[in-house]
């Protein structure tokens, strides 16, 4: 009888030293749709990346952070390390959260921090943005630290600074890159396009928030100058992609949206594209392009 309890507390020592080398990962709150790594996303989004604590995935419309946390040494082994970890770790990510905000690409040139040093204003909302961040994730590791993943949509960012970037861009940028006028004749009905997908692949061109396309001589076609304000808010200027299949087939262009190929990517932040004149004249041919534009139905496609 004393072999087999023996027996028994020996296998229950095992077990739990076992458990003890284990990190627990609390599911994600909301469900399981964080399953797929920061490494996994990267792969298969139009994804930046801020430091190594943050992303901006701007295919799917949101901003990232982890920060990590852990209790100090004299409270190791109490009841109050983990609480205490979980509290450190969330201060880290919502401050790590700030940085990746203000990362974010407004245009080639800008980014939010650009726009939070000039505007008070907007530094507050932006601030007041990140501080309700919903936490996404937590994970509480063997070694007593825990890591909070913090989550924050792309589209309170685009409510904020969109509209002050539209109205400088329509005093800065008009004379120097002023739009040709679309042609006032209807398209033949088998050339109305519903959306525009801007291939935009092996340019090295980088993912912004406002981007903008230019023909040849350097005249708009599509940004800032060509958006209505409204729709611009509401659905961002465009959208992003990997695949150009599933581009070409998006809500956001609808059914026979029109493909041109971008020839080459510019400015800082390799966010401006350039197609050619003859593609820029095949959108300018009617002003039914112009609906589509002005209300926002581009998908761009990046590597």
């Amino acid at each position: 009888m004393k072999l087999q309890r023996w027996s028994k507390i020996a296998v229950l020592a095992v077990f739990f030293l076992f458990c003890a080398g284990i990190g627990f990962a609390q599911e994600p709150e909301g469900g399981n749709a964080g399953a797929k790594d920061s490494t996994g996303i990267k792969e298969s989004k139009v994804v930046s990346p801020v430091g190594d604590k943050g992303i901006i995935n701007y295919e799917d419309g949101y901003i990232e952070s982890v920060g990590t946390g852990a209790p100090p040494e004299k409270y190791l082994g109490k009841p109050q390390a983990r609480p205490m970890a979980l509290r450190a770790a969330q201060v880290d990510a919502y401050r790590n959260l700030l940085e990746t905000v203000q990362g974010v690409q407004i245009d080639s040139e800008t980014t939010v921090k650009d726009f939070t040093v000039e505007s008070d204003i907007i530094n507050t909302k932006i601030s007041g943005m990140v501080k309700g961040a919903k936490i996404f994730k937590k994970e509480y590791l063997s070694d007593g630290t825990v890591e909070v993943t913090v989550r924050m949509p792309l589209s309170g960012v685009v409510q904020i600074i969109l509209p002050k970037a539209i109205a400088d861009d329509k005093k800065e940028d008009a004379k120097e890159h002023k739009p040709v006028p679309f042609a006032k004749k209807r398209a033949p009905k088998g050339e109305i396009f519903t959306g525009l997908v801007i291939d935009g692949r092996g340019l090295q061109a980088r993912p912004a928030m406002s981007p903008k396309v230019f023909d040849e001589n350097g005249s708009e076609i599509y940004g800032t100058l060509i958006v209505q304000r409204d729709y611009a808010v509401k659905m961002g200027i465009c959208g992003y992609a990997r695949d150009l299949t599933s581009a070409q087939s998006n809500d956001r262009v609808t059914s026979h949206p029109l493909t041109v190929k971008a020839i080459r990517a510019q400015g800082l932040g390799m966010s401006e594209f350039v197609i050619s004149n003859t593609d820029a004249g095949k959108i300018r041919s009617s002003k039914d392009n112009l609906a589509f534009l002005q209300q926002c139905r581009v998908i761009v496609v990046l590597d």
